[in-house]
């Protein structure tokens, strides 16, 4: 067994401060060596108090974002390849454009597409969502256009032939598209 370090002055100087801001949850029992104790700070529990924006009856309200952006998706397969498909040089070899319906329609439409492409032995496959049409809504509660470019990805997340799912390069539609990328068949 080891014999434990004895602490230095600037280190026990530290734990100390350290210790004296939290709370105990037992009392205190020291056994042996004590550690001279610092002058206490004025240490306050109230959190800062917040700004929030006045908002007025028949005003508009400001969007903002909430926090810094979402990382980008775990890549599954080859980084190689990937970095191919991200830049629109890798071909999809079949697209499904799901412009103009409804989720009832998209979906059954879409677990076809995806279950023929696999079943076909292709790999990169290319779904066309649109990006949506912005409502002019005066409601208090903002809403996002696009139901079936945020619904879309879950769906296809859902499926165990999808390996990948990624916004489409510029060329074949941007963020109005995925690319999806199948994993191989098992023979």
């Amino acid at each position: 067994m080891r014999k434990p370090r004895n602490l230095s002055p600037e280190e026990r100087d530290l734990w100390q401060r350290i210790a004296d801001e939290t709370e105990r949850l037992a009392p205190v029992r020291r056994v042996g060596n004590s550690i001279p104790s610092l002058p206490k700070k004025n240490v306050s529990n109230k959190p800062e108090p917040v700004s929030i924006p006045t908002f007025h009856i028949g005003s508009k309200p400001t969007l903002t974002t909430a926090g810094p952006p979402a990382r980008p998706a775990h890549i599954a397969m080859d980084h190689k390849a990937y970095r191919k498909m991200k830049s629109g040089k890798l071909r999809p070899e079949a697209r499904l454009d799901l412009h103009g319906m409804t989720l009832e329609q998209a979906h059954p439409r879409l677990i076809r597409f995806i279950e023929a492409s696999s079943g076909s032995g292709r790999r990169l496959v290319l779904v066309i969502t649109g990006k949506g049409r912005p409502r002019r809504d005066d409601s208090p509660i903002p809403t996002r256009p696009g139901v079936l470019r945020r619904q879309v990805p879950h769906w296809l997340g859902s499926m165990p032939m999808v390996l990948q799912i990624s916004e489409a390069g510029r060329k074949h539609g941007g963020a109005g598209a995925l690319y999806v990328y199948l994993r191989k068949r098992r023979s």
